[in-house]
């Protein structure tokens, strides 16, 4: 089952060690996805693979903290909710639009 492993990468404060970190993450073998946020230094990486294993090879490019460490499920289950209530939120704003077109042809009638 694949896991989602969240790092904190402390030394990760440029667009060179971004790059380093994400190549480091790389080479580790089932890995599957790598995302990086160099604002708040963040590295997930996403697969089948052994987290101490990722942590050991990012610890040649700087210091790691581990942030969690869980199934890879639960991000795309957060990623529905949030696409649903955008549908949602367009959708009031379509109706909205189609409210006040409806109340301007009303006016336009008087």
């Amino acid at each position: 089952m694949a896991q989602k492993l969240v790092l904190k990468v402390l030394t990760m404060t440029d667009e060179k060690t971004k790059q380093k970190a994400i190549e480091a993450a790389a080479d580790i073998l089932g890995v599957d996805s790598i995302a990086a946020d160099l604002s708040s230094q963040k590295l997930t990486v996403i697969g089948e693979m052994d987290a101490v294993a990722v942590v050991k090879k990012l610890k040649k490019v700087g210091k790691v903290d581990i942030l969690s460490v869980g199934p890879a499920k639960e991000e795309k289950k957060e990623e529905k909710k949030e696409e649903k209530k955008e549908e949602k939120k367009e959708e009031k704003k379509e109706e909205k639009k189609e409210e006040k077109k409806e109340e301007k042809k009303e006016e336009v009638k008087k």
